[in-house]
């Protein structure tokens, strides 16, 4: 007897079955082969004893230093689709930065599964981030046990921090190169950081990241201003900010206030948060003994 030719519901729920058999989901199995773009996504995947699963990173991926002998497959916001595939990953874990969305896109049409790890800017919202990761790669457990071990400490530092009656005004400024830096408002981790560590941030106006002019700057009128290691590179050096229109005719440059720390420490919102606020907090409050900040 001749077979029945299968419906074509069958034959969709066959196509579905092997696609599972080939490529795991994340959610019901371990991936074993990631691709992390971004930093602080690396830290975290390092921090739950995960680091053998990576199979390469982008390059704001620096810390631990073995992150640094992976592969690299270029910066997380102008990433190419050929240079992931070619590793064939079975997970790529992304900053909501990541991109350009094209390309993305066409690395999810090859079968690769993209996880996109929620952009913390609030110290408080860390612990989820972990959550996140560790549920994301099957290891839930290990998540929560970090993140309860972090959660707990930071809240008494920020709490410390916070608790201090002297807040300065803190400018961060961030440079991407040639022209005006750019200054960063409200919603932004840099204004995260600085609530964190007992400062009050100097603008308020605007969300996000934009230029900033000399007349704003200096009516925003910092008594400190903070930037990352890249950017007093990339402006000539510490003498070189103090000594800017934008910088020296305020309170934060007549005192030669200006704090410059790691872009991933301060920014990255992983699993060393705890040491970013208590090394800004230092440095906002050099006078004050804040337990966990020496």
């Amino acid at each position: 007897m001749p077979s029945r030719p299968l419906s074509r519901r069958c034959l969709l729920l066959l196509a579905a079955a092997a696609s599972a058999l080939v490529r795991p989901s994340p959610a019901t199995a371990e991936p074993k082969r990631v691709v992390a773009l971004g930093g602080s996504i690396t830290e975290t995947v390092f921090a739950l004893g995960l680091g053998d699963r990576l199979v390469a990173v982008d390059s704001t991926s620096l810390y631990p230093a073995e992150a640094q002998n992976l592969p690299n497959v270029g910066y997380m916001r102008a990433l190419s689709a050929e240079p992931i595939l070619a590793l064939a990953p079975d997970l790529i874990m992304a900053d909501a930065d990541a991109g350009p969305a094209p390309v993305l896109e066409q690395v999810r049409s090859a079968g690769v599964p993209i996880a996109v790890v929620d952009k913390a800017t609030a110290v408080e919202q860390v612990p989820d981030k972990i959550r996140q990761v560790a549920a994301t790669l099957g290891v839930p457990g290990a998540g929560e046990a970090l993140a309860d071990t972090l959660a707990p400490s930071v809240a008494r530092l920020t709490a410390a921090a916070q608790a201090l009656p002297d807040k300065p005004r803190v400018l961060f400024l961030l440079s991407i190169g040639r022209g005006a830096p750019l200054a960063a408002g409200t919603g932004t981790a840099a204004a995260g950081i600085i609530a964190a560590a007992g400062g009050i941030y100097a603008i308020d106006g605007y969300a996000g990241y934009k230029p900033i002019s000399p007349e704003a700057a200096v009516a925003a009128a910092p008594d400190v201003v903070l930037v990352t290691t890249r950017t007093a590179d990339l402006l000539g050096g510490p003498e070189a900010i103090l000594a800017r229109p934008d910088v020296r005719p305020t309170p934060a440059g007549r005192d030669r206030r200006l704090v410059v720390m790691d872009a991933l420490l301060l920014l990255g919102f992983g699993p060393r948060v705890g040491s970013a606020v208590a090394s800004l907090a230092h440095a906002l409050h050099p006078a004050t003994d804040l337990p966990g900040t020496r």
